[in-house]
């Protein structure tokens, strides 16, 4: 069974290269031919054959025999199809909007990312012609038009789970077996590895701290109200948000279930233009600003101003995180501290409590040098996460096993399989489904 993911993948060009079409036909070539028909819409033979350079220009080898070349043919006919099928199905479903708008952000997305990858202009240009195109605008508006088709096919399949009609249906054993055993050469080394239960305190503000966040957020609130105010050059003058300040507060498009309720629950019922807040949530004060909203989806920026952590916050925080340790060190001599139970009563809401399987470079430096080459399970030093920053934070963990790296197996990976696997082959009975509903010509 091969997974659907080239279908419901968006548009991610990372090099121009990556996007060659086929050549022109020389004068004695065939002419271009129909392979397909989906509808009413034509799928052609040069489709196919711009799907195979792209695949060669991305380093995959082709079969040189024709049985070969014809299988890859009829597999890259079949996905042209079903995205046929999807794009028509969205197309026809009117609450399912793609703006000319974010296709045009998308677009400009991927040339600003291939073009940083040239020195000059002429480089990029050449790059372009090699790819087959005439020029930098006939690639940006095929770029667009593919762009605009995957984006309805996903909207389409999201869509359909939302509404709950596109159910994960299990795989049978043997089904997962079957993807593994096609797929396993392709699967990358297990990393070094470790799982680990842990209780993660923050410093919090005390409350003449958290007032004063509070005064001037309503008082940025206040400024921003006026007319002609500069939103981004506050948020990068105030936000305590790394990830977002130095953009002006751009958090992009999002959609529920991506930020904290709180901050959702407002986010989403202002209108575009609109100043909201301030809004808490454990972050700290946010101050909304959406720009634009599509159905299920919005654009907007917030400014996060946050309580300042004293240094007598920070080592009350200090002393309960070694309390707790003493606590759960004592267990084996007739003390009952369950792990749950404390973590249930102590633990930041928002921190993990639970990781399995993490990779081990993956942790965040503290964890790695706190663990370094200790195999042992057990209770570990209580490790300070960010010390001398605002974002001083201490953990209490318990490390419960430790991989070394290594090939994976099936059993590493069934758990991914069985969900990956229980998606597609939802899709594909929905995919099934509407097949039996459109007019398919099969001319290859």
């Amino acid at each position: 069974m091969r997974l659907l993911l080239g279908l419901l993948t968006a548009c991610a060009v990372t090099t121009v290269a990556g996007q060659q079409r086929a050549p022109t036909p020389a004068a004695d070539q065939t002419l271009d031919r129909i392979v397909a028909i989906v509808g009413t819409r034509p799928i052609l033979a040069s489709q196919i054959e711009e799907e195979m350079v792209q695949q060669q220009a991305q380093g995959q080898t082709l079969p040189t025999d024709s049985a070969g070349l014809a299988t890859i043919r009829r597999q890259i006919l079949d996905r042209l199809v079903e995205l046929e099928i999807l794009v028509q199905q969205a197309e026809r479903d009117t609450t399912i909007k793609v703006t000319d708008q974010e296709v045009l952000d998308q677009v400009e997305q991927t040339y600003q990312n291939v073009r940083k990858q040239f020195s000059t202009e002429n480089d990029f240009r050449d790059q372009i012609r090699q790819a087959r195109f005439g020029s930098v605008e006939e690639w940006r508006r095929w770029l667009a038009d593919e762009q605009r088709r995957q984006l309805y096919a996903q909207r389409l399949i999201e869509a359909q789970r939302q509404k709950g009609k596109l159910r994960p249906i299990p795989p049978t054993d043997a089904q997962m077996r079957e993807f593994w055993e096609q797929n396993k050469e392709q699967q990358p080394k297990r990393p070094a590895t470790v799982s680990f239960r842990q209780i993660v305190l923050k410093p919090v503000p005390d409350s003449a701290s958290r007032q004063r966040a509070l005064q001037l957020a309503e008082s940025l609130v206040v400024e921003l109200r006026h007319p002609g105010a500069d939103f981004a050059a506050a948020a990068k003058r105030f936000s305590r948000d790394s990830a977002s300040a130095a953009q002006g507060g751009e958090l992009g498009w999002f959609r529920r279930g991506v930020m904290v309720k709180e901050f959702e629950d407002v986010a989403f019922r202002v209108r575009p233009g609109e100043i909201a807040g301030p809004v808490e949530t454990s972050f700290g004060f946010h101050i909304i600003n959406v720009e634009r909203t599509q159905p299920a989806e919005i654009l907007a920026r917030h400014i996060l101003i946050t309580p300042e952590i004293g240094a007598g916050q920070i080592a009350i925080a200090r002393r309960r995180a070694d309390s707790l340790h003493d606590a759960l060190g004592r267990r084996g001599g007739g003390v009952h501290a369950s792990f749950d139970s404390l973590a249930k009563m102590y633990a930041d809401p928002m921190e993990p409590k639970l990781a399995e399987d993490a990779p081990f470079t993956d942790l965040p430096p503290e964890y790695q040098k706190a663990l370094g080459s200790d195999t042992t399970a057990g209770l570990k030093p209580v490790i300070v996460e960010g010390a001398d920053t605002p974002r001083t934070k201490f953990v209490v963990l318990e490390v419960t096993a430790r991989h070394d790296a290594g090939e994976l197996s099936f059993e590493d990976v069934k758990l991914r399989i069985r969900q990956s696997l229980g998606d597609q082959l939802a899709i594909r009975h929905f995919i099934d489904q509407l097949r039996r509903q459109i007019y398919i010509d099969i001319r290859l």
